[in-house]
């Protein structure tokens, strides 16, 4: 067992002994999971098509509903027999060729490419999600996604890749990425409601969830669903509260033998005064206890959170009226939760 210091207010202790291939028995997950009538098993990594057997093996013995987040590479090497059940798969690709080559390496977007078009002429019908990251140097959201809806995806969602790291904080860098991401923020929505007014509501993940609970007056718990809703599996067995905190003893919520109406429930103490609380969610339980930027930093991505939440709230009346004129249904806005898509980047 480790201690990490992260400079500020909290120490985690880390236990890194996961072995880098699932030790788990397939039958003893089927009997875990079998207690839940509403589970569902998300394939995730590091890369989960790296284990193509294991998930072969684990298909050939379960029955339940499958996703998977994948960088896409391997798409092509699942056969379809296996892959055609995934009901919904988050590919990593951040817009055009230029920007996801540079993020994941030269060819990364080609490869991709191919892959989503062989995989739909081999019988997919499934949801493919386009998952997205927005770094530092890339605030242009907008044209990004508009890229990603031009080459046929409907459904889309992004991470905001800041507050993960101490390191990665530099004032005035964040205060320009946040005034021009939010910008982008803006257009978008502006060009997404223009669609639902033509009656299509693309599956913009981050849009579509935040109209629901307005529409259903539904606070939301953790978007996310970690440590609540959704947990992570680890290789040995132990079950955390989502993939990001797998080395992280803090945050161990039960292991395989553990009944999952059993396993430890997580809970963000801050933001009980903040008004948009119950829209947000409070982000990401990781970001909320690692506390890695100072305060100033941490203000910035919760201002940039309202300021998206704002621009939705301001677009509701021209959503409701669509609804009224029957231009689009009430459901549209429905979702599956918890499988995947940021909905609070």
């Amino acid at each position: 067992m480790e201690e990490f210091d992260n400079g500020l207010d909290k120490k985690f202790k880390f236990d890194f002994s996961d072995p880098c291939v699932s030790a788990i028995e397939v039958p003893k997950l089927k009997e875990f999971l079998d207690k839940d009538p509403e589970a569902v098993l998300i394939f995730y990594g590091g890369e989960p098509l790296l284990q193509i057997d294991k998930i072969k093996s684990i298909m050939d013995q379960i029955d339940i509903p499958f996703r998977m987040q994948t960088n896409g590479i391997f798409l092509d090497k699942l056969p379809s027999k296996y892959l055609n059940r995934i009901g919904k798969i988050l590919v990593s690709i951040d817009g055009d060729k230029e920007r996801t080559n540079k993020n994941r390496g030269e060819g990364t977007y080609e490869k991709v490419m191919s892959n989503i078009k062989l995989i739909k002429e081999n019988g997919y019908e499934g949801e493919i999600i386009a998952r997205m990251t927005i770094a530092q140097d890339c605030p242009d959201l907008y044209e990004q996604v508009l890229n990603l809806i031009n080459l046929g995806f409907t459904s889309v969602h992004w991470q905001l890749d800041v507050g993960f790291y101490k390191t990665d904080y530099k004032k005035e860098i964040m205060e320009n990425f946040f005034e021009q991401y939010n910008k982008s923020i803006s257009k978008l929505i502006e060009y997404w409601v223009s669609e639902i007014e033509k009656g299509n509501v693309l599956n913009i993940y981050p849009f579509l969830a935040i109209v629901q609970s307005i529409l259903k007056d539904e606070p939301a718990k953790l978007r996310c669903g970690a440590g609540h809703s959704g947990y992570a599996i680890s290789t040995s067995g132990k079950i955390v509260a989502c993939p990001i905190m797998n080395n992280i003893e803090d945050f161990k919520a039960g292991d395989i033998n553990t009944d999952p109406k059993d396993l430890k429930k997580f809970e963000i103490d801050e933001c009980s005064e903040c008004e948009y609380k119950d829209l947000c969610g409070r982000r990401c339980l990781y970001w909320r206890k690692a506390k890695l930027w100072p305060k100033e930093g941490d203000e910035m991505v919760c201002n940039s959170i309202k300021h998206y939440i704002r621009e939705i709230q301001l677009i509701m009346p021209k959503i409701i009226e669509a609804i009224e004129k029957d231009t689009i249904k009430e459901d549209s806005f429905n979702h599956e939760k918890y499988f995947g898509p940021e909905i609070i980047p």
